[in-house]
C-alpha cells in the first residue's frame, strides 16, 4: 500500500511523477469508459452524445489532479457512462424522444431556393452553405444541388441532383 501512495500520491498534495502517473492510469480508465460508452458516444456529436464527453472529461481530471477521491470519481464516471447507454437506448427507439433530445434536420436548400426562414433558425449563412459545397462537392454551382439540410448535429448535408 506505501508503494502505491508513493506511486500515485494522496490527497492534494501530488508531485509532477503522481499526477502523471495517475494521468496514464485515468488514459486507459477513460479509454474503457469510452469503449463501454459505445462508437456513437464521439461519433454524432449530438447533445447527449457532447454531454458525455464533457462530463467525463470535468470528472475524470478531478482523479487526475486529487481533487476528488478515486473510488468516487471512478463510480460516478461508470455511472454517466451507463445513463449515456440508457438514453440512447431509449433515444433508437422512442421517435418523439429522439426529435426532443435531439432536434430534426432542418431542410435550408429545395428546389434551387434557399429558405430563409430555416437558415435563420439554424443560425446559417448562404457562405456556410458555400462553405459545405466548396468541402463536399468541391463546387459552389448549385445546378448540382437538390436539397441542403443542417443535420441534428449541426453539420451541413448536400444531396446532389440524380445525373440520369
Amino acid at each position: 500500500m506505501d508503494m502505491f501512495i508513493q506511486i500515485f500520491g494522496a490527497g492534494k498534495e501530488l508531485n509532477t511523477l503522481q499526477v502523471c502517473a495517475r494521468g496514464i492510469v485515468i488514459f486507459f480508465i477513460a479509454l474503457l469508459l469510452i469503449r463501454l460508452s459505445g462508437r456513437r458516444s464521439f461519433g454524432l456529436h449530438t447533445p447527449l452524445d457532447n454531454i458525455i464527453s464533457i462530463l467525463l472529461g470535468a470528472v475524470l481530471s478531478r482523479a487526475v489532479t486529487g481533487a476528488s477521491a478515486f473510488v468516487p470519481v471512478m463510480s460516478v464516471c461508470f455511472l454517466i457512462v451507463l445513463l449515456h447507454r440508457f438514453f440512447t437506448w431509449v433515444l433508437v427507439r422512442n421517435k418523439k424522444i429522439r426529435e426532443l433530445c435531439e432536434g430534426k434536420k432542418i431542410l435550408l436548400f429545395e428546389n434551387g431556393v434557399f429558405i430563409q426562414h430555416n437558415l435563420t433558425n439554424a443560425m446559417v449563412s448562404k457562405e456556410d452553405i458555400l462553405q459545405a459545397m466548396r468541402i463536399s462537392l468541391l463546387s459552389e454551382d448549385f445546378v448540382k444541388v437538390e436539397k441542403i439540410y443542417m443535420e441534428r448535429n449541426g453539420k451541413i448535408s448536400i444531396v446532389k441532383k440524380n445525373s440520369g
